[in-house]
């Protein structure tokens, strides 16, 4: 069978003018013969937003392929059906080692991601460790609750029974992470994964380095590693990673790559969760309070790691008379936030990479664009920083508009009916997240109506994701499935339906000869008319 791997996938969409390069091997794991890459490099000046980079290989060295993904699959699943996993016991156990770990490493956690991405570290406590505490905490408050079977009523067709829906886990699954929030990204699906029962890998992000190296030695240290592990790399090894049978994998990333994700899932039938991103809008109205609106924008976008969070806000869409009034208080505010020299800010995350640095200064300097910008626009590429950048009334073919931002690039659209921010957010793919900022109750309920998207938030930015009970995953575009809280453990688990019958009553109705007698009263049965089922069983019609 031809295996499916990154390596096409990558070549056809690299740059123009990059060179990629792809080795094939074929070796056999437990009597089955497997494909792999053992090299797919592609050199480019330019990288996604997405878990696989397209990186320069700078050296040759062992590289986790088909046959060893293989073997590691293969004693997951040994160990999840020697049935330890699925017990309460075990898994309460794992969860408790990590909420030992948050307390015990956060000052590790915080170091690795300044190390990768310089986050104030009251910022990465509050968007990452708090947020893995708290799914954590919850998982061991409700798992018994969760595991325990949900009763279900049955008819007088089945008289008499009693039914349930069992939560069985799914096996040996894969979580694939990003690099914006290497953390949290990383260990609250994890959490859900072993909460149902799972045995679990994670492959974290390359792009974040200190965080992908610390996950490793941290599930080492505090964690089964006979069910739960970490693979460390880049191409090569989600590609061997990606050609195994799994039973279910959440990959958060790009929609680029989330679909070269579903079709190596589909050669196996595996189930997905695809958390994706998109142009996450927010309306403006001008009844607001301007300056709670301005501070509550800044916190979902620059505050938000720089506008490098799949939730942040993309794009502003505010009428023309308001709109100076508004962008008057976000500089006011950002002032209050970053100082006068934002760029010096020791409060605001830089850009994670040289790639990321260069996509988006090519966004800012692009001829339609640049000349657009009402405030910021600094940029230090020594330093990987840029400021938090506002441009006004940019043309929607600009690729500032055509694109996630994914950074601290805020494009403010003007119009003269705040009603027409429908259609222009119509006009693009379901985002992940859209704000709106209002007192006006009709506009609150048309908008919900209205706009589809992976979550909604009034009056407020990002703070949706953070609320426990409500589930976090996008639509269309901008990804399937759910997670979060109870969230997660439905989606590590299966929803068995169960029957049960005793000996005591066996009507002959369902058996033959089939009667005339028989098919009225099985009708009347089934339709639940008391009245139907009284003249039936005397033979009145």
């Amino acid at each position: 069978m031809k295996s499916l791997t990154l390596g096409p996938f990558l070549a056809a969409s690299a740059p123009v003018g990059s060179r990629v390069f792809v080795g094939h091997l074929t070796r056999k794991c437990f009597g089955k013969q497997i494909h792999s890459h053992s090299r797919c490099v592609v050199f480019s000046s330019y990288s996604c937003s997405a878990t696989l980079s397209v990186v320069p290989e700078l050296e040759d060295k062992e590289t986790f392929d088909g046959e060893r993904a293989c073997l590691l699959v293969g004693e997951l699943r040994k160990s999840f059906n020697s049935g330890k996993t699925k017990s309460y016991e075990w898994r309460v156990s794992q969860l408790e080692a990590i909420a030992r770990m948050l307390e015990d490493e956060e000052k590790e956690i915080a170091e690795a991601l300044y190390k990768d991405l310089s986050k104030p570290e009251l910022e990465t406590y509050i968007t990452e460790v708090s947020q893995v505490k708290s799914a954590c905490s919850e998982a061991l408050q409700e798992l018994k609750h969760w595991m325990k079977p949900e009763k279900v009523n049955t008819s007088i067709t089945t008289f008499p029974s009693s039914a349930e829906i069992v939560s069985e886990p799914l096996g040996v699954v894969l979580v694939i992470s990003t690099w914006n929030f290497p953390f949290l990204l990383s260990m609250d699906p994890v959490i859900g994964a072993i909460s149902a029962g799972n045995t679990v890998v994670l492959k974290p992000s390359e792009i974040a380095p200190a965080t992908s190296s610390l996950l490793a030695n941290l599930t080492k240290k505090y964690l089964d590693n006979s069910a739960i592990r970490v693979v460390e790399g880049a191409i090569p090894e989600t590609s061997a990673l990606l050609e195994q049978k799994w039973d279910k994998i959440l990959y958060t990333g790009s929609a680029r790559v989330g679909r070269i994700v579903m079709a190596a899932a589909a050669k196996h039938l595996t189930p997905v969760v695809l958390e994706l991103g998109g142009k996450c809008p927010a309306v403006v109205d001008s009844d607001v309070n301007l300056q709670v609106t301005a501070r509550r924008i800044i916190g979902g976008k620059w505050a938000c790691n720089s506008g490098q969070a799949c939730i942040s806000v993309d794009y502003i869409i505010t009428t023309k008379d308001f709109a100076p009034a508004l962008i008057n208080a976000l500089k006011n505010e950002l002032e209050q936030f970053f100082g006068k020299n934002p760029m010096e800010s020791k409060d605001m995350s830089r850009i994670v990479s040289p790639n990321q640095f260069t996509r988006l200064v090519k966004l800012l300097d692009e001829d339609k664009v640049s000349d657009k910008v009402v405030l910021g626009g600094q940029r230090d590429e020594k330093k990987l920083k840029i400021a938090p950048t506002i441009i006004l009334d940019v043309p929607d073919d600009a690729m500032v508009m055509q694109e996630e931002i994914f950074g601290p690039i805020l494009p403010i659209i003007t119009v003269d009916n705040l009603e027409d921010c429908f259609s222009i957010i119509k006009s693009k793919p379901k985002p992940l997240a859209a704000y709106l900022f209002s007192n006006n109750e009709q506009l609150k309920k048309d908008y919900v109506e209205k706009i589809s998207s992976g979550g909604m938030l009034i009056n407020d930015t990002v703070l949706h994701v953070a609320t426990r009970g409500l589930p976090f995953g996008g639509v269309e575009e901008s990804g399937m499935g759910s997670y979060h809280g109870k969230f997660s453990f439905n989606s590590f688990s299966h929803k068995k339906s169960v029957l049960y019958r005793s000996f005591d009553v066996d009507s002959s109705l369902r058996y033959p000869p089939y009667t005339p007698q028989k098919a009225k009263l099985l009708k009347a049965l089934i339709s639940g008319n008391i009245l139907q089922i009284i003249l039936a069983l005397f033979g009145w019609s």
